[in-house]
């Protein structure tokens, strides 16, 4: 072969690796998203947005790694109105790190105008987590610490929907 062709064939190669990396990676959190915000990218829920779907079910059977989602996500779950049969768009969702809203609040998300939150930020979990959702007249606070951010996994499943009033 001459020295040409083996240029061609070399850059042709190089060019079909990259287009083929590019098309198969999974979209990640950027590093311009703070700790305990949601932010606005395709990885973190915002208020006002509709970029979300199947409200209901659990996020992370497809945003996981290796999954058909867009993302991987850390936490997601969905907030309904207080009757349970609609959803309640662009809820407030925290985290603390003590029940009833004690401790140290260490994330804060704002679910979308689909009932949606969810984010691909990393979390850490092992302090275990107390989720509140605050609605437009008050908070609900989760009893008991969470250890998963699989929200959806047993709202509306094994237990009730998350509410918000």
């Amino acid at each position: 072969m001459n020295k040409q062709l083996k240029v061609s064939i070399f850059i042709s190669t190089l060019f079909f690796s990259i287009v083929l990396i590019q098309s198969c990676s999974k979209e990640t959190t950027s590093s311009s998203e703070n700790e305990g915000s949601g932010g606005s990218s395709t990885g973190a829920s915002a208020s006002g947005t509709s970029k979300s779907h199947n409200m209901g079910l659990n996020c992370m059977n497809c945003h996981k790694a290796g999954g058909q989602g867009e993302g991987i996500f850390t936490a997601a779950g969905t907030v309904y109105n207080s009757t349970a049969t609609a959803t309640f768009p662009n809820a407030t969702i925290k985290f603390f790190t003590g029940p009833n809203g004690t401790g140290s609040l260490v994330y804060t998300m704002s679910g979308d105008n689909l009932g949606n939150f969810y984010t691909s930020q990393a979390w850490n979990f092992a302090v275990g987590l107390y989720p509140a959702v605050q609605g437009n007249t008050s908070t609900r606070y989760m009893s008991s610490s969470i250890s998963t951010g699989q929200c959806n996994s047993c709202h509306g499943v094994s237990t009730g929907k998350i509410v918000a009033l």
